[in-house]
């Protein structure tokens, strides 16, 4: 057995020092998203607080609207939920959809039956948000 020597001697250590920066780099871009609050990154109009927010004002608005087709609930199926959370559920012809919210904003789905849990998860995701067109 033989060991090769490098066609290029020194390209090892150059493809070792340019990982080693990338590295770094991306070190530093971590560092920055955790220390970074994402909640005030804009698009130059809105920050994601604020459009997270229009979601719930909007999702409140359908589903109070459709008070006979929607829920919300303290608890899952199986009882258990994230601390300060609640769920709001609406089914539609197409299936259920649903989002989370903290405990604050309850009252925004004043019209709304409170179940003791909430159905069963279908495995709707959020490319399935085409189902509330199924309501009108």
């Amino acid at each position: 057995m033989s060991i090769k020597e490098p066609d290029e001697p020194g390209k090892a250590l150059i493809e070792v020092q340019t990982l080693e920066a990338q590295i770094k780099a991306y070190n530093k871009i971590i560092q920055l998203i955790k220390t970074t609050d994402l909640s005030t990154i804009s698009d130059g109009y809105q920050t994601f607080e604020e459009l997270y927010f229009h979601r719930m004002i909007l999702f409140s608005i359908i589903c109070n609207q459709n008070k006979n087709d929607s829920w919300k609930s303290k608890l899952y199926y199986d009882g258990t939920m994230y601390d300060n959370y609640f769920i709001v559920g609406i089914n539609t012809k197409k299936g259920q959809y649903t989002y989370h919210y903290h405990m604050e904003y309850w009252d925004y789905f004043a019209y709304i039956p409170e179940i003791l849990t909430a159905p069963e998860w279908d495995g709707h995701e959020p490319k399935d948000i085409t189902r509330l067109l199924s309501l009108l």
